[in-house]
């Protein structure tokens, strides 16, 4: 095919410690059926194909695709995939704003001294699950009801209920169910102790379409919807740092904040670790 490629670690605060995005460039020509065919043979959680962009307010287009779907929006991926826009050359419209145009629509992406952040997309689902939904997730996280604290639906496109332990150590604590009938897309958050580098451990838990039960080492999307929880709830005022994947062996590090006019942003290291040709 003769494109360039790269694959980025999302969120890592070392390398090979983050979310890793296949990025493929000058993807035009490609059908749907050929893109899905190529994130299934790299076999990553998501591999992204760059286009230009039908609106003159976008700088880059995206296709996003998991191994059985294509997304609308997803976290890492929108921060690989401007990384790797970037370090190919790309050059946005405004100084420090970039615009990316994929299925969601238009989402804006800040470039500063401490990295890219983009802005938290808004929820399409809130509020309380019913008790037979919390029951449900209780079950399949292997715990009792009352060791949740909280729960919401915190949806912004994949599905995500919001799930409060008590604290982080409970969080790592999980040994969720292998396989549940029903497809479930379960964000789990909890509270570190005061003093440590990040404020709440995540986990990202859901279904594959046989059942089988999927834990994402780093999770833009989920820590979006949870930060926009976190701050509406009064949990959190200011910015905080969320760990993500320490029971798979990484060290997801997720910078969230909220500016003046209450946007949410969510950022994380970016790093390119190999680049060819496909």
């Amino acid at each position: 095919m003769n494109r360039p490629f790269r694959l980025v670690d999302v969120f890592g605060r070392d390398d090979f410690s983050g979310n890793p995005l296949a990025v493929i460039a000058d993807a035009e020509g490609l059908d749907t059926e050929t893109m899905q065919r190529i994130t299934r043979w790299l076999n990553l959680s998501e591999t992204t194909f760059l286009l230009p962009p039908t609106t003159s307010e976008a700088d880059y287009r995206v296709r996003i695709f998991t191994l059985t779907r294509e997304l609308p929006f997803a976290g890492h991926p929108t921060l690989g995939t401007c990384h790797a826009w970037l370090e190919a050359g790309g050059k946005p419209r405004t100084s420090g704003r970039i615009v990316q145009e994929c299925g969601a629509g238009l989402i804006t992406v800040r470039q500063s001294e401490q990295g890219l952040a983009f802005a938290a997309p808004p929820l399409l689902r809130f509020g309380p699950p019913s008790e037979a939904e919390i029951a449900e997730i209780a079950d399949f996280l292997n715990i009792g009801r009352d060791a949740i604290v909280e729960a919401a639906w915190i949806d912004n496109g994949p599905g995500w209920i919001g799930i409060m332990l008590g604290s982080a150590g409970e969080v790592l604590a999980l040994q969720p169910k292998r396989h549940h009938a029903r497809s479930i897309e379960v964000g789990v958050v909890g509270p570190h102790s005061i003093g440590q580098e990040a404020a709440f451990e995540v986990r990202a838990l859901f279904t594959d379409t046989q059942g089988a039960v999927i834990e994402d080492p780093v999770t833009g999307s989920l820590n979006a919807s949870v930060a926009q929880w976190l701050y509406a709830s009064g949990r959190v005022d200011g910015p905080y740092i969320a760990a993500q994947g320490t029971v798979l062996g990484r060290t997801g590090r997720v910078q969230i904040e909220r500016d003046g006019d209450g946007q949410i942003w969510v950022g994380g290291a970016t790093r390119t670790l190999f680049s060819g040709q496909s």
